[in-house]
C-alpha cells in the first residue's frame, strides 16, 4: 500500500508540468474576475458579433479610455509612474492631440535611416552571442538604444540604456505578473529624462510640465515602444525557430515574404490582448438594442484574429499572400480609434531586425510558444556555418520550459492576485479624475 501510494505520488510529481499551469491560470482567471469585477461588454460576443468588431471600434462614442473604467486602475497602477501622461491612457482633446503630434514627428523618419538605425542596434546587441538565450531579454537591449535615437538623435549611452531596459524590463514582468513593480528603478528612468527634455529633437508638447513631458516621454517610448518591439521581436524569432523550412526562407526569401511572416506571427500572437474602450455615448446597434454611455467595451484581439480563418491555429504566411485589407487582422489597431502611431515604422525595424539575427544565427527552440511568451521565449542560437548540435540541449530546454511553466504559474498567482487588489485599493485612474473634478469644482466658487 505504501510503495502504491509513493508510486502515485511520484507520477502525479512529475506530470506537474503538464496539468498545473493550466489549472492554475483558470483560478487566476477566477480570482481576478472575483477581485477586479466583471464590468466590460466582450467584442466580439454575444452582443457584437465579429461582423461588426471593426464598426463598434471605430464609432465615434468608442473613444473612452481610462475614465469610468475599474480596468483603468490596473492599467494605471502596472503602468505608473505618470500613466495620466501615457498617450494610450490620455482622454481625447487638446493634450492628446498635441502629444500625438509629437509621436508622430518622432516616429516619422525615412526608410532608409530607419533601417540604417536598426542595423546599428541590432550589430551592438547581437555581438558575442551564442548558445541558449532568452530572445526577449536579447531584444531589450537593442529597441532601448532604437528609441532612445529616435528621441534624442544620438546614440545611447551605455547608461541610458541599462536604464531603459531595467524600467522595459520592470513594466512587463509586472504586467505578466511574473514580478513586483519596483518603483525605484521606474523613477531613475524619469529623473534621468527630466535633465535630458532640452536635448529632444523636436519641440515637446506645450503646456505640459517638465515631469509630465518626461512622463510622456517615458511611457510613450521607453514603455510602450521598447517593450512592444522586444515581444513582437520574441514572438517573431519564435516562430521561426519553431519552423526550420519558414525559418530558412524567410533567411533567403525576398522582403514581401518576410513581411508575411512577420503577419503571420502579429495573427497568431498580438501584442494586445484586451483593449478596453468607455463609451463617451450610445452606440445604436439596430433598432431596438444600443450600447449605452459609459460601457466599458473590451474588444478582444486573439478572438478577432482567428474569426474567419481555416485552421486559425496553424502558421501560414500564405494567408496574406492575397488582399489582406478585408482580413480580420488589425495587429496595430483601427485608424479611427487611437491606432499604435508606430504602424509604418515597427514592421520596418522588425524586418531589418530579423534580416540581422537570420544573417547571423540559426534559431532552434522546443520551448512553450504561446501569446504570452512564457519565460521570455528560450532559444538556441547557433552562428551561421557552424555545426548545430543541439538535440541534447532542445530535450534540456524542453523539460526546463516544463518546470518554468509551473514555478511562474505559481508565482503570476500570488503576485497577479496581490498587484489586482493593490491597484484596486490604490485606485490611481479613479482618484486622478475625482482630484480633477474637485479642482475644477473648487475654481467655480465665487
Amino acid at each position: 500500500m505504501l510503495i502504491a501510494a509513493l508510486a502515485l505520488a511520484l507520477a502525479a510529481l512529475a506530470g506537474l508540468p503538464w496539468w498545473l499551469p493550466g489549472r492554475i491560470v483558470a483560478l487566476r482567471v477566477r480570482l481576478f474576475n472575483r477581485i477586479n469585477g466583471d464590468e466590460g461588454i466582450p467584442v466580439p460576443g454575444d452582443l457584437v458579433g465579429v461582423d461588426r468588431f471593426r464598426e463598434v471600434y471605430s464609432h465615434p462614442a468608442a473613444g473612452g479610455r481610462s475614465r469610468g473604467a475599474a480596468l483603468s486602475d490596473l492599467f494605471w497602477y502596472w503602468l505608473s509612474p505618470g500613466p495620466e501622461m501615457h498617450q494610450e491612457h490620455l482622454e481625447a482633446g487638446e493634450r492628446y492631440d498635441a502629444v500625438a503630434r509629437t509621436t508622430r514627428r518622432l516616429l516619422a523618419v525615412p526608410r532608409a535611416r530607419a533601417e540604417e538605425l536598426t542595423r546599428r542596434c541590432a550589430a551592438r546587441a547581437l555581438t558575442g552571442l551564442r548558445g541558449p538565450v532568452r530572445l526577449r531579454d536579447v531584444m531589450m537591449p537593442l529597441w532601448a538604444e532604437f528609441a532612445y535615437e529616435l528621441v534624442f538623435a544620438e546614440p545611447c549611452p551605455r547608461e541610458a540604456r541599462d536604464l531603459i531596459t531595467g524600467n522595459a524590463d520592470d513594466v512587463v514582468s509586472s504586467l505578466k505578473c511574473t514580478g513586483l513593480r519596483h518603483m525605484k528603478r521606474r523613477l531613475r528612468l524619469t529623473r534621468y529624462l527630466l535633465g535630458r527634455l532640452s536635448q529632444v529633437r523636436v519641440p515637446l508638447p506645450d503646456g505640459l510640465t517638465p515631469l509630465e513631458q518626461a512622463y510622456y516621454l517615458q511611457g510613450a517610448f521607453f514603455n510602450t515602444a521598447v517593450v512592444q518591439l522586444s515581444e513582437a521581436m520574441a514572438h517573431l524569432l519564435m516562430v521561426l525557430a519553431r519552423h526550420p523550412a519558414a525559418q530558412q526562407e524567410a533567411r533567403t526569401g525576398d522582403d514581401r515574404h518576410l513581411d508575411h511572416v512577420i503577419d503571420e506571427t502579429l495573427r497568431l500572437y498580438p501584442l494586445f490582448g484586451i483593449a478596453h474602450r468607455i463609451t463617451t455615448a450610445g452606440i445604436p446597434l439596430g433598432e431596438h438594442a444600443t450600447i449605452p454611455a459609459g460601457s466599458v467595451l473590451c474588444f478582444d484581439y486573439p478572438a478577432f484574429h482567428r474569426a474567419g480563418f481555416d485552421d486559425p491555429d496553424r502558421f501560414d504566411p500564405s494567408r496574406f499572400d492575397g488582399p489582406s485589407r478585408e482580413l480580420n487582422h488589425i495587429p496595430f489597431g483601427v485608424a479611427a480609434n487611437r491606432p499604435c502611431p508606430a504602424w509604418r515604422l515597427a514592421p520596418i525595424a522588425m524586418r531589418t531586425a530579423a534580416r540581422e539575427v537570420l544573417r547571423r544565427y540559426v534559431l532552434d527552440t522546443s520551448a512553450t510558444h504561446t501569446r504570452s511568451l512564457p519565460n521570455r521565449g528560450p532559444c538556441l542560437l547557433t552562428p551561421v556555418g557552424e555545426p548545430r548540435r543541439v538535440r541534447a540541449a532542445l530535450a534540456l530546454m524542453r523539460v526546463r520550459d516544463r518546470w518554468e511553466d509551473v514555478w511562474r504559474s505559481l508565482v503570476q498567482l500570488v503576485l497577479g492576485t496581490y498587484m489586482v487588489w493593490d491597484a484596486r485599493r490604490r485606485r490611481l485612474c479613479h482618484r486622478h479624475f475625482h482630484d480633477l473634478a474637485e479642482n475644477r469644482d473648487a475654481r467655480r466658487v465665487p
